[in-house]
């Protein structure tokens, strides 16, 4: 979305590299995918200068935290680029934030986004909004605003980048966190449905530059083209998890991304009790052992960069697992029980690794 003028008689602008009219086209064709990214408490449309929610809806808490989280896609958007394939990297924006927001226990309310690009093309900016706003659904937040912004000489005329910042709310007394783990809490963890959009530098390196393959090349693992194994949108589990802690005993969640399993995990551990992660109670997903095979990858360094197949974990009181799991799957979300918390005062507020993945 953009606030750009309207004013189409700007000679010098177009000949500085900046086309208000190709903004306008780009408006035009977005405002349909806005509309279907709507909450009732969302106020007015598109072209103003800041988006409207109407915060009575929060008389209903007692008291409300507010949340909020900025992200971007890092360098996914090169493989988009590359595909010219741009309505699911939205998906991957709006996950990264509203799954950052959500591991609190608060309800992503409203999002916005900013697109920076060399040259705006209609067509492609209208994609990329659409792929937010249809994941903006899925989240259950509204697309409330955005900005797209033509940098022509900063950047190449194909190239653009997309950031986002998210908005929710937490009721106190609901609040997750480290405060509340306890000594048994078990590790449900929720598979993920690829890379997501972490640690692509390094799948870069290793498959594009190091081995010299394309995105067009056929992979027998994937069962699909490099370039759409790439680009599988991040998982949004921001519907499930709110449902897992509103129906379970619950007591903290982690969003595991750049870092990896254990230290987003870590993030949310209190510093008396450690965590030891089974390996062997899943497989990850063929391209994480593609890139560890095909770059010499060593499994620490893949493990510090990747999700491994673990999207999302919770710390969950045991008595709570199996309604948990049975939450997840009905969300379509795989789930098992990977580790468990205990009480450590030698190696408090660890994650340790430890086992092997099947075939690995």
């Amino acid at each position: 979305m953009t606030d750009q003028p309207t004013d189409t008689t700007s000679g010098a602008y177009a000949a500085a590299g900046v086309s208000i009219e190709a903004a306008d086209r780009a408006i035009d064709l977005m405002k349909g995918w806005v509309e279907k990214a709507r909450r009732p408490e969302m106020i007015g449309g598109l072209g103003g200068f800041a988006g409207l929610f109407d915060a009575s809806a929060l008389t209903r808490y007692e008291r409300p935290l507010l949340a909020t989280s900025t992200d971007g896609v890092g360098t996914k958007v090169a493989i988009a680029q590359l595909m010219d394939v741009h309505d699911t990297i939205g998906f991957d924006l709006v996950g990264m934030v509203v799954d950052d927001l959500v591991v609190c226990g608060a309800e992503p309310l409203f999002m916005t986004d900013y697109i920076a690009c060399g040259r705006v093309v209609p067509e492609r900016i209208a994609a990329i909004v659409k792929g937010i706003a249809e994941a903006c659904v899925v989240a259950g937040c509204a697309l409330i605003g955005g900005e797209t912004a033509e940098h022509p000489g900063l950047l190449d005329p194909d190239d653009y980048d997309v950031a986002g910042a998210t908005t929710g709310v937490v009721e106190a007394s609901k609040l997750l966190g480290p405060g509340r783990v306890r000594p048994g809490d078990v590790v449900i963890a929720m598979e993920a449905s690829g890379l997501h959009s972490n640690g692509y530098s390094l799948v870069r390196h290793v498959l594009l530059e190091k081995a010299g393959w394309t995105v067009e090349r056929q992979v027998d693992d994937f069962g699909r083209t490099l370039g759409e194994e790439l680009l599988e949108p991040t998982r949004i589990y921001a519907k499930a998890c709110l449902d897992l802690a509103d129906r379970t005993e619950t007591h903290a969640m982690s969003h595991v991304t750049g870092g990896g399993l254990a230290a987003n995990l870590e993030r949310v551990l209190p510093e008396e009790l450690s965590v030891r992660i089974d390996r062997s109670t899943w497989t990850p997903q063929p391209v994480f052992d593609v890139v560890r095979r095909v770059g010499g990858v060593a499994q620490a360094d893949l493990e510090a960069t990747l999700n491994c197949g673990v999207g999302m974990v919770s710390l969950t009181a045991p008595e709570s697992v199996d309604t948990a799991i049975s939450v997840l799957a009905g969300h379509g979300i795989r789930a098992w029980v990977a580790g468990e918390a205990r009480a450590d005062a030698e190696n408090g507020g660890k994650v340790v690794l430890e086992g092997q993945h099947p075939g690995w």
